[in-house]
């Protein structure tokens, strides 16, 4: 509905929110309520002014807008009162607005937005935010509070990614490459491609931020400049003239001479090592070469586009900040590499909340156990508002009173005839069914419950009850009483390492920058605040002294930096964040993207020296490229090397007796001049030659222990490649090895990185065998990248660190991943959430890629295993995937060997017990010449195809064709064949398929290991499940069809299609049948019959008898 602006803007003018709302956006009036609340000892009344099917506006006029503190313990009160909401503040001259509102982001706490209004001035920006909550008359049937919410979270919260961009960028890229010249290599030339755009593409940031000479268009006018004053017939004038000048002596330089500072102008030094001498540069120095029509071109392209570094939502198509450069380099690393793919943020944010949170937790509690026994302060916050860490997904609609009908199924099972329809408005997420509401609310019943009376006492608990553990740790902070539990809280974040293994361009490490920044700026909140509180006490007390030396001294380190948030990020991305990958084109990229992210929070003060910029972090020893999978991750690692025989026999082939002290005192210098290079450059005022020598030293030494450990290890691989100078030379090209115990010493000598997460490439071993090979794996068996990945993650893992990957869900549930899973079992507790990728999936774009999130806590024994079910979701129910997630624990005698159940209820668990008091199973009965035979097909839907009759196939020519696909099992009765042909068309073995398949394929394993002793089956329950089996076939025969296709190969076939959805009923009657025997309940046989019955069955799938 198009807003009149011009109205719409006189009644914000005249603070006329009702007039706005009411006439121009289409809302609807309110009962009118004045809410009084308090706030500091200050009273405020806030008003009630127009609502949407429950989503309520509220103005608060005061004689001057409260600071944002009161604002947000304010709207806090009021959120009490309505969970839904838009607060308007305004002052009583009509002067000035803010807008305020919660924001409720994936992956991030609650936290307060705003919007501000000043009277006089432009209203467009907020004019554009209204105009989306705009409702047209023929809205108003289907309109739901979600979708009014969602609205308003769309218009006031907007992200945009700008595909159109990538479109661009990649073209413009082919492009800038063409004009290249002097490289050789064309895998060179494109990395050098990227590179300048990216250089490039950081200066235009900046260059609109007024960084660079006070010219917004500074990168466009020294081109004209330098062809200006060098001529136009000096075609390569700018590149070497002036842009190579600008990265090595300007941005990256803090000292430059006269005739520097007049070809650059005033500009800061940044650091960072993005504008020191690349490689590249260094390699082709005297043959590299760029045509001025390369940037002409170049910057054509990035005029079109509103370059800018702050966080306010996207207005334009044409606009660009960090975050869509940042979808731009994940899409075109992904590209390159194989087997990698974009990770949205839900997914980065799932997975480093649910690691890096519980492991500051563990940690600050060795510190302060105290404010961690059950009865203690940090579980209080749990016990006194329980709903706040309850995800509002869990919450929504479930404090409404049930309609008749659905409320007699909670007692009496046979009363649920329409537990299978959609749930109404008000109750329901969306896409929900009755019988899924039914189950979240009882779910969140339960969680308030155990909650309130103080039953979740450990932080692990948080990730397998699937809390709110984001907000529970800011909370933690914010509402500490005790200094010894904020120290020790502050100092696990400021020393907990990070790592992502496989890095690609950085989105783990940027969710784990999302999860650490607010701690530890709640951190030091609250140190000021006991800071604060203790100097009142010693105005009061003259004679006093001083208390909370520890935070006096963090807080007035602190003070010597201009930009606190800035420092913050800086110090995060130094002390915290590691990552590597094979690719160092990736490398760089996510280390832009860490650079961007920084420059977002400066502001130029060209008065100021360096514009009052502290430089860049070089963060280039944090992020850094190598083989993950290739080279020494640990000192005994290299002993056993050195230990083992060679096909020589001979054991020491190129060190003498004292490599091993030559090695480890390499390390341990290396390791003291890496720690040195990162405390130069958090201090403040450190001159940028110290920081530069120190970086000099710290390469030079990692060079030459890098050199010594790649010969012994080349050794490994053949006998005397080390002594062979190009044959060793192209070696460490493939295989570039990384060897973890020396480029991060210090880590791995205290036991590893704290917390481990990524996203590992889905490559086949054989793929790559011919580029590198691997060495000394335990999972070299599963044959996929992602396996191996995952063991050297656990290698590297200190004890008690936790992990966090997203894998393939064959990883868990597949044979071939036995040993992978015996690995994770043997030596900690996991949490594990399954996916499917019908009808939406984890990663777009991409078909097979069903998935499994793993969370894993390396310790020394078994721990309990907790499971997800496999879920299903619409694209529309993605904001609610992971809030809903509901693990439970798998019992030991669940599991088998090559799978781990995915259950997630106690009636499975229930089910599941029944079914091994069986004797045997069907693989007990089977004959290999047996007379009677049970078809079937590999290929998996919402059923199975799994037949007493062979399907017709007819090829153009009208010949019947067997089924290539078809397997045969053999019984020697038809009564045993029956009965297990029943069983395997049942709602049980679909069930128990999904729970311990990969949901791919029907393997013989699941079809062989499904319990049921024929022997034991009573002859009334044998004859009734024959004459169901017999008249399941009959139906499915009167329901095929007969269907032309055609294939690439074949030509026309014509095949029966069969249905077997249409049999629903009769299948339903062999469960309950099937139930008899092993002694189900009512409510199991519920279960069983419903079980995923919305994505077999469709939506609306009526009732379920």
């Amino acid at each position: 509905m198009p807003l009149n602006r011009q109205r719409a803007q006189k009644y914000l003018q005249k603070f006329d929110f009702e007039s706005l709302f009411i006439e121009e956006l289409g809302w609807d009036t309110v009962d009118r309520v004045t809410l009084p609340f308090e706030v500091d000892g200050e009273p405020f009344e806030v008003v009630s002014i127009t609502q949407k099917r429950g989503f309520t506006v509220f103005k608060c006029i005061t004689p001057e807008i409260p600071t944002r503190p009161i604002r947000v313990k304010l709207d806090r009160q009021l959120t009490d009162y309505s969970k839904s909401h838009l607060l308007v503040f305004g002052d009583e001259g009509k002067t000035q607005q803010i807008w305020m509102w919660v924001r409720q982001e994936l992956g991030k706490p609650l936290a307060p937005g705003f919007e501000q209004y000043q009277v006089g001035q432009s209203a467009e920006r907020l004019l554009q935010k209204l105009e989306a909550l705009a409702i047209a008359f023929a809205e108003e049937e289907k309109l739901t509070l979600v979708e009014v919410a969602g609205r308003v979270k769309k218009a006031f919260d907007v992200e945009k990614v700008t595909k159109k961009f990538f479109t661009r960028f990649e073209k413009e890229h082919g492009k800038f490459l063409q004009f290249i010249q002097g490289i050789q290599s064309e895998f060179d030339c494109i990395w050098y491609a990227s590179l300048m755009l990216n250089r490039l593409m950081f200066v235009y940031f900046i260059q609109k931020k007024n960084f660079l000479d006070g010219d917004i268009n500074y990168l466009r006018n020294r081109l004209k400049r330098c062809q200006a004053e060098l001529g136009t017939d000096r075609f390569h004038s700018f590149y070497r003239q002036f842009l190579l000048k600008l990265f090595h002596e300007g941005l990256g330089k803090p000292d430059r001479n006269p005739e520097l500072d007049k070809l650059l102008g005033k500009i800061p030094y940044l650091n960072g090592g993005l504008f020191e001498v690349h490689q590249l540069e260094e390699k082709y120095d005297s043959t590299l070469q760029i045509p001025d029509a390369a940037f002409e071109q170049v910057f054509n392209f990035l005029d079109e586009y509103d370059w800018h570094l702050d966080d306010r939502p996207l207005r334009n198509q044409n606009e660009i900040n960090p975050d869509v450069l940042g979808y731009i380099f994940e899409k075109y690393i992904n590209q390159k590499q194989m087997g990698a793919y974009y990770t949205k943020e839900d997914i980065t944010e799932y997975i480093s909340k649910n690691t890096i949170l519980p492991f500051l937790f563990d940690q600050a509690e060795k510190g302060c156990q105290v404010a961690f026994k059950p009865e203690g302060a940090v579980w209080a916050l749990l016990r006194e508002n329980p709903d706040h860490y309850i995800y509002p997904a869990v919450r929504q609609g479930v404090d409404i009173e049930l309609p008749t009908e659905i409320a007699a199924g909670i007692e009496d099972v046979s009363q649920r005839g329409s537990w299978n329809k959609p749930a109404a408005d008000g109750f329901a997420l969306p896409t929900e069914t009755w019988r899924e509401y039914v189950a979240r609310r009882k779910r969140c019943w339960s969680l308030r419950q155990k909650l309130a009376a103080g039953e979740v006492t450990q932080i692990n608990d948080l990730i397998t009850h699937n809390l709110d553990i984001r907000q529970f740790a800011q909370d933690v902070i914010t509402s500490c009483e005790s200094s010894d539990l904020l120290k020790a809280l502050y100092q696990a974040i400021e020393q907990v390492s990070v790592l992502d293994p496989t890095c690609g361009s950085g989105a783990f490490l940027f969710a784990a920058l999302n999860i650490l920044e607010p701690l530890y700026t709640a951190c030091l909140e609250r140190m000021q605040g006991f800071v604060d509180e203790d100097d009142l006490r010693l105005s009061q007390e003259p004679e006093a002294k001083p208390r909370y030396e520890y935070f006096r001294k963090v807080l007035a380190e602190m003070a010597k930096h201009p930009n606190l948030r800035y420092f913050v990020l800086k110090s995060i991305m130094l002390n915290n964040l590691y990552g590597v990958d094979i690719m160092e084109e990736a490398t760089e990229i996510c280390k832009l993207r860490l650079f961007l992210k920084l420059v977002a929070q400066m502001e130029p003060q060209p008065k100021k020296q360096n514009f009052g910029l502290e430089p860049l972090p070089d963060i280039d020893f944090n992020i850094r490229p190598g083989n993950t999978l290739v080279g020494f991750a640990s000192l005994n690692e290299v002993c056993e090397a050195m230990a083992r025989d060679t096909q020589t026999g001979q054991g020491r082939l190129i060190f003498d007796d004292g490599v091993l002290n030559r090695i480890v005192q390499g390390a341990v210098a290396a390791d003291m001049e890496f720690k040195r290079f990162k405390s130069l450059q958090v201090q403040h005022s450190i001159a940028g030659a110290d920081v530069a020598e120190s970086k000099r030293l710290l390469k030079a030494a990692l060079a030459q222990l890098r050199e010594e450990l790649d010969r012994y290890l080349a050794e490994e691989y053949e006998l005397g490649l080390s002594k062979k100078s190009g044959a060793f030379q192209k070696w460490k090209e493939s295989h570039q090895p990384f060897h973890w115990f020396v480029e991060f010493y210090s880590i791995i000598n205290r036991g590893g990185f704290d917390v481990i997460i990524g996203n590992p490439p889905y490559v086949e071993y054989s793929k790559v065998k011919k580029i590198y090979s691997i060495r000394n794996y335990k999972t070299e068996s599963c044959g996929n990248l992602y396996a191996y990945s995952l063991e050297r993650a656990a290698a590297i893992l200190c004890h008690g660190g936790k992990l966090g990957f997203i894998i393939p869900v064959a990883s868990v549930c597949t044979d071939g991943y036995t040993s992978l899973q015996r690995m994770l079992r043997e030596k900690g507790g996991i949490a594990i959430s399954n996916f499917n990728d019908r009808p939406s999936k984890l990663f777009d774009g991409l078909e097979h890629i069903r998935l499994t999130i793993i969370l894993w806590k390396k310790q020394n024994e078994t721990r309990e295993i907790c499971t997800t079910k496999y879920n299903k979701w619409q694209a529309i129910e993605r904001n609610s995937l992971f809030e809903c997630l509901t693990y439970s624990a798998c019992p030991d005698q669940f599991i088998i060997d090559g799978s781990i159940p995915k259950v997630h209820s106690p009636i499975e668990q229930g089910i599941f017990s029944k079914l091994v008091r069986q004797r045997k199973t069907i693989e007990y009965f089977l004959r290999q010449n047996g007379s009677y035979e049970i078809n079937y097909t590999r290929k998996l839907s919402g059923f199975v195809q799994i037949l007493n009759f062979i399907p017709k196939i007819y090829d153009s020519a009208g010949e019947s064709r067997y089924p290539s696909e078809l397997k045969v099992v053999k019984f020697d009765t038809k009564t045993t064949r029956d009965v297990y042909l029943a069983l395997l068309n049942s709602n049980l073995f679909y069930w128990f398929l999904t729970i311990y398949s990969d949901c791919r394929n029907l393997n013989k394993r699941e079809l062989m290991m499904i319990p049921l002793d024929f022997e034991d089956i009573s002859e009334s329950i044998v004859l009734n499940l024959s004459t169901c089996c017999n008249q399941l076939m009959k139906d499915f025969c009167d329901n095929s069809k007969m269907l032309e296709m055609r294939y690439e190969k074949l030509g026309k076939m014509t095949i029966q299609c069969i249905y077997p959805k249409f049999s629903k009923p009769i299948i339903d009657e062999i469960d309950r049948i099937l139930a008899q025997h092993y002694g189900f309940t009512e409510e199991e046989l519920d279960f069983i019959i419903n079980y995923d019955i919305k994505y077999r069955m469709g939506r609306d799938s009526g009732g379920d008898d």
